[in-house]
C-alpha cells in the first residue's frame, strides 16, 4: 500500500548525546575525518546503509545503542573534543582574519548548483562541484561568504543502465527534513520567504533553507510551498529542467529572490551585509536588476543606481562557447518585467538593453544571460589562462574598437577543496610526515614550503599507498558493477566474472566527466583493436574505469555512453574495462585516488577549465590530457603526458579525432605502460614514482580551492569592495552623468596629426623618439580623456602585440580650431619589427579600466600611414 502524506519523524537525542546534532547540521564533516570517524562509530552498519549521511543516520539508530552511547564515556569524551573542534573553527581568526587593509564585510556568492556533498545533491557537474569548493575553502580561509541557490526537489537525476546499454533516468524526491537544512525562521517561528511578481497578478513564493558549510551559510530557495498554485511548484523542480519559461523563472528566481533571501538572512541574524556579490555564471544574472531596484527604491536613478550596483559585482564565466550560454527570447523577458510584473519601478527597455546582444554577430531579438552578467559587473573573470583568453575574443564584441586581449575579462583558474577530494590514507601519510595540523594547512591554505616535505618520503610508502588505493578502487568497482548488473536484469549466475573485474596490481586508467560531444568519452574507441592490444597486453596491462552522464535530453551523449557500455560489454575486455553508471560525489571519492593516471581528452579550447584531473592529481594520480583549461597553463613533463592536438583550421573533425587518438595510444604504448611497470634496483618504479612526487609537491600546491579563493579575494573581492565604498549616491550620479555626456560627445572626439622625431624607418634599441599628437576632444576636455602612445613589436600584418601603453601629456591650451597638442617620449625597447599608434580613451577616476566604456578614437586610416614609424 502507497502512504497518502509522508513525514519525517527526527529522533530524540539523550541530552549527553545533543552535540550530533549541531555536528550533523554542519556540513563540515563531509571534509573533517574525525566527524566522520565518529558517526561512523555510533553504528557503523546504520552508517553505511544511510550513505554516510550523519542525518539519515542519526534517524535510523535504535534507541537502545544511543542510550548505549550516552553512557560511554570514551564515545563522550570524542564527541567532546568533535564538538569543541567544530566551535573552535567556527568562531577562530583564520587566514582573512590576519590579512591587512580593509576587505569586504561579506561577499554573495551566487550559483544555480553547490555541490557539496553526496548527502545534498543538487549539483550536476563541474560547475556545482566548483561551487562547493569555493564555499568550502572561503570557510577554511574565514572568508565572510553568504552562499545562495535553489532547492532542488528532484536534484538532478539519478543515472542507471538498459540491458542494451541505454541511459535510464530517474528523479527521486527529495525531503528536505530529511536533508542537512534547517528552515530559516522569522522571529515569530513562521518560515521565511521571499516572493516575486508573475504576470497576470500571480506570484512566485518561496521558502528559505539553510544549509551550514562550515563558517558558511548557503541559502536554497524552494517554490514547493502551499501558498504557489501547481506551476509555481513545480520552478524548483530540477536541476536544468524544463523549457524556456522554466528556466527563466528559476533565473529570476535564483537572482533577485537570492537576493532577498540575502536582505532576509542579514536581518534575521545580524550578518553583515555583503559588499561585493559574484555572480558565478550568468544563471543568477538577475541579482543584479533586483540591487538596482534597491537603490532606485531610495531615490537613485537608474543610470546612477547601474554604476552603484557595478561597483561591487564579480561576474565569472565558466563557458567557452556561445551554446553554453541561456538565452532567451526578448518577448518572454519583457513579459516578466514592467509595470504588472517583477520589478515594476525599472523601464522593461532598460532592462531588456542589459541582455540584448547588440554587436555585430549577435542576435538582436534573444537576450543574453552572460552578456548581461557582463553588463552589470565592473570586474569579471574566466577560470584558467587558456579559457580567460577565449571568452575575451568570444565577447569582444561588447567593446568595439579593442583588441580581444584588452576586453577587461581576467582570469581565475579554480581549484579544488583539498580536504574534500584528498583521501584519508594520503593525508595521513602526509601527517606522519609533517604532523596533523601542518598537513590540515597544506591542503586548506596552500603554500608551496609546506609541500616540499613530499621529497623526503621513501619511494616504498608511496608505492604502498598508490597500491592500497587501487586495490580499494578494484574492490569499490567492482560493488557498483554488481549492483549495474542487477539493475540492467542480470542473474546471480551470469555475473561471476565481476570477482576478476579488474586487477590491483595493474596500471588503471580514470576517466570520468559529464558527456557532451566536445569532451570526446569514445575517442578512446576509435581504434578498437589497439585499444583490445593495450588492454590485453601479456606484460604491459591497462585497465579502464568510464563514468559520467549524459542530459537527459542530449540522445547524441547517451549514444555516446551506449557505444562504451556495449564496448566493456564485450566478454574478452570487460575485466579490463568497465562503465559505472550514476556518477556522482561519493563515486569521485573512491575514483580520483584509486587510479595511476587520469584521462582527459576534450576538444581544445573546449575545456574551460576542468577539475577532475586536479583532484586526482592531489592523490598521486598523473594526468594524460590534451593541452586545455588548466593543463595547458601548469602541465610539466615532470606531472603527466600532454595529448598533442591537431587543431588547425584545415582539420575536418573525423581526421582530428583519427590524429588524436593515434598520439593517445602512442603514448600508452610507448611511454606511459614501460614506465609504470619498469623496476628499478629496488624493485619499484623508481621513475614513475619521482612523477608522482613530484605531481604531489609542485603541483599540489596550484590546484588548492584556496588558492582559487586567496586570488578572488586578493584580485577582485578586494578591490570590488574598495569601489563598492568610493560609489557614493553623489559619486554614482556623477559618474553615470560623466558617461552620458562622454558617450554624447565621442562622435566628436578624434586623432588629427601625429608625428615623431625619427628621420628614417630604423633605429637603436634604446633610443627614445619625441611623440607629437594633435587631437580633437569636441566638447570633452583634457581631463574627460587619456591620450595614449601604444607600442610594440608588429607581425607581418602589422598588428602590434605584447603592447606597452604610455600616457601622454597635454601642451598648452585648444589651438584656434579647437586641437590640444599631446606629447611624450616613446622608448624603442625591444629589438626587430616595431611599430606604434595613438588612441584617445575616457577617463575617469572610477573606471576600473580605460576599456571599461567600450570608448575609443585612433587615427584614420590615412593618417596612419602618414605618421609612417613602423620600423623592421
Amino acid at each position: 500500500m502507497k502512504a497518502i502524506r509522508r513525514l519525517t519523524v527526527r529522533p530524540v537525542l539523550p541530552d549527553p548525546l545533543r552535540p550530533l546534532s549541531d555536528l550533523a547540521r554542519n556540513l563540515r564533516w563531509s571534509w573533517h575525518p574525525e566527524t566522520r570517524d565518529l558517526f561512523q562509530s555510533v553504528d557503523p552498519e546504520c552508517w553505511t546503509a544511510s550513505g554516510r549521511d550523519p542525518v539519515r543516520l542519526l534517524g535510523t539508530v535504535p534507541p537502545a545503542r544511543l542510550a548505549e552511547l550516552a553512557g560511554d564515556r570514551r564515545f563522550l569524551r570524542r564527541l567532546t573534543a568533535a564538538a569543541d573542534d567544530l566551535d573552535h573553527y567556527l568562531s577562530g581568526d583564520r587566514w582573512y582574519q590576519a590579512q591587512p587593509g580593509r576587505l569586504p564585510a561579506a561577499v554573495a556568492y551566487f550559483s544555480p548548483e553547490f555541490g557539496i556533498t553526496a548527502a545534498l545533491p543538487q549539483y550536476s557537474g563541474g560547475l556545482g562541484i566548483l561551487a562547493g569548493d569555493h564555499l568550502k575553502a572561503a570557510s577554511d580561509l574565514g572568508v565572510p561568504l553568504v552562499g545562495v541557490g535553489l532547492l532542488y526537489r528532484h536534484g538532478y537525476f539519478r543515472q542507471s543502465l538498459s540491458r542494451d546499454g541505454w541511459q535510464q533516468e530517474h528523479y527521486p524526491v527529495l525531503d528536505p527534513h530529511e536533508l542537512p537544512l534547517a528552515p530559516l525562521k522569522e522571529r515569530d517561528g513562521t518560515a521565511a520567504h521571499v516572493a516575486l511578481a508573475l504576470p497576470g497578478g500571480r506570484e512566485l513564493r518561496a521558502r528559505i533553507w539553510l544549509a551550514q558549510v562550515g563558517r558558511v551559510p548557503l541559502l536554497l530557495l524552494d517554490s514547493d510551498v502551499e501558498e504557489n498554485d501547481l506551476g509555481e511548484r513545480g520552478v524548483t523542480d530540477r536541476l536544468y529542467g524544463g523549457g524556456s519559461e522554466h528556466r527563466l523563472l528559476q533565473e529570476m528566481l535564483l537572482g533577485i529572490g537570492g537576493v532577498r533571501a540575502v536582505r532576509t538572512y542579514c536581518r534575521l541574524t545580524g550578518h553583515a551585509a555583503p559588499e561585493v556579490f559574484h555572480t558565478n555564471e550568468g544563471h543568477a544574472g538577475f541579482l543584479g536588476l533586483e540591487r538596482i531596484a534597491e537603490l532606485c527604491d531610495e531615490g537613485l536613478e537608474f543610470g546612477a543606481a547601474l554604476e552603484a550596483v557595478r561597483a561591487g559585482t564579480v561576474f565569472t564565466t565558466h563557458t567557452p562557447v556561445p551554446a553554453g550560454i541561456d538565452r532567451f527570447d526578448r518577448e518572454l523577458v519583457a513579459r516578466h518585467f514592467g509595470p504588472d510584473s517583477e520589478l515594476p519601478r525599472i523601464d522593461v527597455e532598460r532592462v531588456l538593453r542589459l541582455g540584448m546582444e547588440t554587436y555585430p554577430g549577435g542576435e538582436p531579438n534573444l537576450f543574453n544571460m552572460a552578456v548581461m552578467g557582463l553588463r552589470l559587473a565592473q570586474r569579471a573573470n574566466g577560470v584558467s589562462l587558456l579559457h580567460g583568453g577565449v571568452s575575451r575574443g568570444m565577447f569582444a564584441g561588447l567593446w568595439p574598437g579593442f583588441d580581444a586581449e584588452e576586453v577587461p575579462i581576467t582570469s581565475v583558474t579554480n581549484g579544488v577543496h583539498a580536504p574534500t577530494w584528498v583521501a584519508p590514507e594520503v593525508f595521513r601519510l602526509g601527517a606522519r610526515q609533517i604532523g596533523v595540523q601542518r598537513a590540515e594547512d597544506a591542503l586548506a591554505v596552500g603554500g608551496s614550503d609546506r609541500w616540499d616535505s613530499v621529497a623526503d618520503i621513501p619511494d616504498q610508502d608511496i608505492w604502498e599507498l598508490r597500491s592500497t588505493l587501487r586495490a580499494q578502487l578494484v574492490e569499490e568497482v567492482r560493488e557498483r558493477l554488481r549492483a549495474s548488473w542487477r539493475q540492467r536484469g542480470a542473474g546471480t549466475a551470469e555475473l561471476g566474472w565481476i570477482d576478476d573485474a579488474l586487477d590491483p596490481d595493474v596500471l588503471t586508467i580514470g576517466f570520468a566527466r559529464r558527456v557532451p560531444s566536445y569532451k570526446r568519452l569514445t575517442l578512446m574507441l576509435r581504434d578498437r583493436d589497439r585499444l583490445m592490444d593495450l588492454l590485453l597486453h601479456p606484460e604491459r596491462p591497462i585497465q579502464i574505469v568510464v563514468a559520467g552522464k549524459a542530459h537527459p535530453a542530449d540522445d547524441g551523449g547517451k549514444r555516446l555512453v551506449q557505444e562504451l557500455v556495449r564496448f566493456a560489454d564485450d566478454p574478452r575486455v570487460r575485466h579490463r574495462i568497465v562503465f559505472l553508471p550514476d556518477y556522482g560525489m561519493a563515486m569521485a571519492q573512491k575514483l580520483y585516488p584509486g587510479c595511476d593516471i587520469w584521462l582527459n581528452n576534450p576538444l581544445r579550447p573546449l575545456e574551460a577549465c576542468g577539475t577532475s584531473g586536479m583532484k586526482a592529481a592531489l592523490n598521486g594520480c598523473l594526468n594524460l590530457s590534451v593541452l586545455d583549461g588548466w593543463w595547458d597553463e601548469w602541465y610539466q613533463p615532470d606531472f603527466g603526458w600532454a595529448i598533442p592536438t591537431a587543431d588547425g583550421a584545415g582539420t575536418d573533425p573525423d581526421r582530428r579525432d583519427a590524429i588524436e587518438a593515434n598520439a593517445l595510444y602512442d603514448l600508452l604504448e610507448q611511454r606511459i605502460t614501460p614506465r609504470f611497470y619498469e623496476r628499478g634496483a629496488s624493485g619499484l618504479p623508481d621513475r614513475w614514482l619521482e612523477m608522482v612526487r613530484r605531481t604531489l609537491s609542485l603541483l599540489g600546491p596550484k590546484v588548492l580551492a584556496g588558492r582559487m579563493v586567496r586570488e578572488y579575494v586578493e584580485r577582485l573581492y578586494a578591490p570590488a569592495a574598495e569601489a563598492h565604498r568610493a560609489m557614493d549616491p553623489d559619486s554614482a550620479r556623477g559618474l553615470a552623468e560623466w558617461k552620458a555626456r562622454v558617450r554624447a560627445a565621442w562622435p566628436g572626439v578624434s586623432v588629427d596629426h601625429v608625428e615623431t622625431s625619427a628621420a628614417t624607418a630604423a633605429a637603436e634599441l634604446g633610443a627614445t623618439l619625441a611623440l607629437r599628437v594633435r587631437v580633437r576632444l569636441g566638447d570633452l576636455a583634457p581631463e574627460d580623456v587619456e591620450v595614449q602612445a601604444v607600442s610594440g613589436r608588429v607581425d607581418s600584418e602589422d598588428r602590434i602585440t605584447d603592447a606597452a601603453k604610455v600616457p601622454l601629456k597635454p601642451v598648452g591650451g585648444p589651438d584656434l580650431e579647437g586641437r590640444w597638442v599631446y606629447e611624450g617620449p616613446l622608448a624603442l625597447d625591444r629589438t626587430g619589427p616595431f611599430g606604434y599608434t595613438v588612441r584617445v580613451l575616457p577617463a575617469h577616476r572610477l573606471l576600473a579600466s580605460g576599456t571599461e566604456t567600450g570608448l575609443v578614437a585612433v587615427p584614420s586610416g590615412d593618417l596612419a600611414e602618414a605618421a609612417g614609424l613602423l620600423m623592421r
